[in-house]
């Protein structure tokens, strides 16, 4: 076992035992909550460490950086996530690799997307980025759209060929009435879903948490937490 291997394998095992004990805590089986860890800035050789290690879920907000680190792991079975603020002129790549695109937050980006995905020919999963920080109408520091646009891009996705409709994702807000309150604003997704699960049962997806705020998450019932640092190290700066 090299030295990187057995660093990522110990960090592992601590957030392991982080989801699991707030599972424990909030009455959850630790089945019901999927680890998804965020690869940007770092190697393929890291993916490869993660998926020998059991990782099957990676997340990348840069498609200049997914782009080639997914190629180089085609042959692995990973589910592949884009977390990023996602242009439309990197949509037709990002379809190439991407399992699910949590950042849909604008109905020209839904289009796009069913655009790439019927070329591809493949079914590409969807969920809502939700900024609550933003104001009616508005998108948010960070994208996402407002908790009031949810139902027209809810729509839009339904009605959009090649798209699935899997859930919301949200990050926890640096302004506005969340600021520093990630349970609160995870309690407020959780709401979000529930009323979206009311007319579209399928759309169960809720992805909140990172490494400083995943028990948070797990106790307001999130299904899907993206763990970067705790599993990776921190972060190199990007020249």
């Amino acid at each position: 076992m090299t030295d990187r291997t057995a660093e990522l394998a110990e960090n592992l095992a601590r957030v392991e035992a982080r989801i699991a004990a707030a599972c424990a805590a909030a009455g959850r089986a630790r089945e019901e909550v999927t680890l998804i860890v965020v690869t940007k800035t770092y190697p393929a050789s890291d993916v490869r460490i993660l998926h020998g290690l059991g990782v099957r879920h990676v997340a990348e907000n840069r498609d200049q950086d997914a782009a080639p680190k997914a190629a180089a792991c085609a042959d692995l079975d990973l589910a592949w996530h884009f977390v990023g603020q996602l242009q439309t002129n990197k949509v037709k790549s990002v379809v190439g690799y991407a399992d699910v695109v949590q950042s849909v937050d604008r109905p020209k980006l839904v289009s796009s997307l069913s655009a790439a995905a019927e070329r591809e020919e493949r079914e590409l999963g969807c969920l809502i980025q939700v900024a609550l920080d933003a104001e009616s109408g508005e998108r948010g520091d960070r994208g996402g759209v407002s908790p009031d646009g949810i139902e027209e891009l809810a729509a839009a996705v339904d009605a959009a060929p090649g798209l699935r409709l899997d859930g919301l994702m949200t990050v926890a807000p640096l302004a506005g009435p969340y600021a520093g309150e990630p349970r609160a604003a995870f309690d407020r997704l959780m709401d979000l879903s529930t009323a979206l699960r009311a007319t579209r049962p399928a759309a169960n997806m809720v992805s909140a948490g990172m490494s400083g705020d995943l028990e948070e998450a797990v106790a307001a019932g999130a299904t899907h937490v993206r763990v970067g640092t705790a599993v990776l190290g921190v972060r190199p700066k990007l020249g």
